[in-house]
């Protein structure tokens, strides 16, 4: 078993929204992703995939890109992303899952080799420049959301000294690049995560995401124009 991530797919095959308005990269990314993926990743691996899959605003839009998720090698750890508006309830995005698809929401999943992952979506850090007025409550509901999951970690032998090797999936980067850091930072930290994998940054932004290491936990930023459009292997040790 091998373990890889990806972030911020942004696929659009059930709505008209192609993304290479956002540079000539992004031309035909979906099958840059597909030809990457299939080629590196093996039915026994595993994927983290942290979030904005689908940019379809409700499930029968969204239906399309989870199908060509489920399609590709491997098993997939899902969350949310910012623009997962098709994610409504858990039970209801389940139905449609392909069942190489795990969805992780106020848990925690363990993989067959007993590495234990834990995350959440995060938002935007309250008090920062480009955070709006509802970035504080949104913010302190996914730190809880992500204390449940690193609960359910504990409980899987994960979370703690001497425990499972553990892994922190989120969208919104925890830690930036000037030093800032949100209140996930501690919770990862405390969760003796050694990986902490996110996405949501695009561009120009990529910079200002932390990559490296600190404090004992390797961040690794993996959106896609980041990686480029190549699942990139997180080397369990």
């Amino acid at each position: 078993m091998r373990l890889f991530a990806i972030s911020d797919l942004h696929l659009s095959f059930g709505v008209n929204k192609p993304m290479d308005i956002f540079g000539d990269h992004w031309f035909g990314h979906a099958d840059k992703m597909r030809i990457a993926w299939d080629a590196m990743v093996g039915p026994e691996d595993w994927v983290l995939v942290g979030g904005d899959t689908s940019w379809g605003l409700d499930l029968p839009e969204a239906k399309p890109d989870l199908d060509w998720l489920g399609e590709r090698p491997g098993r997939k750890i899902l969350i949310k992303g910012n623009h997962c508006t098709w994610w409504t309830s858990r039970k209801k995005v389940e139905a449609i899952l392909h069942p190489s698809i795990r969805l992780l929401q106020n848990d925690a999943v363990e993989m067959p080799d007993g590495t234990v992952v834990v995350g959440t979506r995060l938002w935007d850090p309250p008090g920062a420049p480009w955070a709006d007025a509802q970035a504080a409550s949104v913010f302190h509901r996914e730190i809880e959301r992500l204390k449940l999951s690193i609960e359910a970690g504990r409980k899987l032998g994960g979370c703690q000294p001497g425990g499972k090797r553990t892994i922190a999936l989120v969208h919104y980067p925890p830690k930036y690049s000037d030093g800032r850091e949100t209140p996930a930072v501690a919770l990862i930290k405390e969760a003796q995560a050694q990986w902490c994998v996110y996405g949501h940054l695009h561009g120009r932004d990529h910079k200002h995401g932390f990559q490296g290491v600190a404090d004992g936990v390797r961040y690794v930023l993996a959106s896609v124009d980041a990686i480029d459009f190549k699942p990139i292997p997180i080397e369990l040790s």
